[in-house]
Parts: C-alpha cells; sequence; structure tokens
C-alpha cells in the first residue's frame, strides 16, 4: 500500500490494515502507536503535491 500525498504513513496504514491491529485486546480503542504519531503532530506527514 501507497501512503497518499497529505496522509502520515503511520497513522494511514494503522487505518487502512486490520492486522496491524489484531494483537491489541479486544477492549482497545486505539493503539499507543497511533497516539504517539498524533501527539507529535504526524512527523512523517507524505508532503501534498
Amino acid at each position: 500500500m501507497t501512503t497518499p500525498p497529505g496522509q502520515c504513513p503511520q497513522c494511514w496504514a494503522h487505518g487502512h490494515d486490520p492486522t496491524i491491529h489484531a494483537q491489541l485486546p479486544a477492549h482497545a480503542k486505539v493503539c499507543q502507536a497511533c497516539i504517539d504519531c498524533k501527539a507529535a503532530g504526524h512527523p512523517n506527514l507524505i508532503p501534498k503535491k
């Protein structure tokens, strides 16, 4: 999967690949990696063209 311009590669992958969060407990709503990326301001954003 290629991350579209204007998106964060980590957050985009986590939102589109259900296997990434498969290891989380059933009651978990979000993963810590997603929270940390958002808190850091999505440092790896793909620039819009």
